[in-house]
């Protein structure tokens, strides 16, 4: 095999398909970028057989062949070497050689006949939408995921299309996110768990654009985002999600709308007193058009005032102040409405279209304390 191309886009090739690479695995093969200069196309894939992510790049191709090269060495060397053409060939013996001016690197690779290629996946429940929308999705839910195992499900995102509806949700048992977003097409009715890793990496890798779009492909056990030279294919969670229609009600006895910079500021200010792993909780004191937020550490106090504007009755409630500050950070909105029913029931924020909901389930609190 021999190939070449600019430095910058084998850089931005191995930079996308490393994503897909175990940083501890016991097959070495899968620690490997492959190099598929077989056909017409320079492609680079990476898979660690839960995520597999394989992107084209330009460059001449002068001798066909493929090549699988340590992922952690090839992508050092590319990233140092000077701003020019890379040759890369490699022989029978696999010995690969990469040159750029006047740096000659001489490695081994490995066979690609081991390397698990990316699976083949039939496009008969295809969706569209905009980068731009996929990665505005995946920002503003995916901080609700939960970071550990204890329940594989809650680790991922509920991915659930109707008709040309498309809700995506997150949970960690003490909060929920959703998104709701209408899509151009109707398409096929389904509900998939989609891994948190793999819509991480894909946020990373999504240029973003508003024109272009992400083709989405779900079976059974694949999902499939296919965007420019790109294709990821990510193996799904099995398992049935939570009823997350039971967990949403339109129920209310107070309303608020409140200037969301405001409320956030606030809110962060407040966690100046807390250190982390210190579970103190923000108290939210609301009487008639102001919300008093208080909150007591051994560190100290603080108090602030809002102006609200607020229908129904007055509340005394407690939340995490992170689960607040992480939900109105990825609001777009200027002002943010809150729905509460008492001190031991969640707060819905939503619009009103329902675009974005954000449950948040309050925090006991010892009241002759604040």
């Amino acid at each position: 095999m021999k190939l070449v191309c600019s430095k910058s886009n084998l850089l931005y090739g191995v930079n996308i398909v490393i994503k897909a690479v175990p940083t501890r695995t016991t097959m070495t093969i899968l620690e490997c970028i492959l190099i598929d200069a077989s056909s017409d196309k320079i492609k680079l894939i990476g898979n660690d057989t839960e995520l597999g992510i394989e992107t084209t790049i330009d460059g001449t191709i002068e001798e066909h062949g493929i090549i699988a090269l340590d992922a952690k060495i090839f992508s050092e060397i590319i990233r140092k070497l000077p701003d020019n053409e890379v040759t890369i060939s490699s022989d029978d013996s696999l010995k690969t050689i990469i040159t750029c001016e006047k740096a000659k690197f001489n490695i081994m690779g490995k066979t690609g006949e081991d390397f698990a290629y990316l699976p083949t996946i039939e496009k008969d429940n295809l969706i569209s939408i905009t980068q731009f929308s996929l990665k505005d999705i995946i920002r503003q839910t995916i901080f609700s995921i939960a970071d550990n195992d204890n329940n594989k499900l809650m680790t991922g995102e509920l991915f659930e299309i109707n008709e040309n509806k498309l809700r995506v949700v997150s949970l960690d048992g003490h909060r929920v996110s959703i998104r709701n977003i209408t899509l151009k097409n109707n398409s096929n009715n389904k509900k998939v768990v989609v891994p948190g890793k793999t819509l991480q990496e894909i946020s990373k890798i999504l240029p973003g654009s508003a024109e272009e779009n992400v083709d989405i492909n779900i079976t059974d056990n694949h999902i499939v985002f296919e965007f420019e030279n790109t294709v990821v294919v990510s193996r799904l969670i099995d398992g049935e999600y939570f009823r997350i229609d039971q967990m949403i009600s339109s129920a209310y006895k107070t309303k608020i709308k409140i200037n969301k910079r405001e409320l956030l500021s606030c809110i962060d200010r407040a966690t100046l007193l807390v250190k982390e792993g210190d579970k103190k909780p923000i108290i939210m004191d609301i009487k008639d058009d102001v919300m008093e937020l208080k909150i007591t550490s051994y560190i100290g106090s603080m108090h602030e005032e809002i102006e609200i504007q607020k229908e129904g009755e007055d509340i005394l409630i407690g939340f995490n102040p992170k689960f607040f500050i992480d939900a109105l950070r990825v609001i777009d909105e200027e002002e943010v409405t809150l729905y509460m029913v008492n001190p031991k029931a969640p707060c819905f924020i939503r619009d009103e279209e329902n675009q974005y909901i954000y449950l948040i389930l309050p925090v006991n609190f010892n009241t002759a304390n604040n």
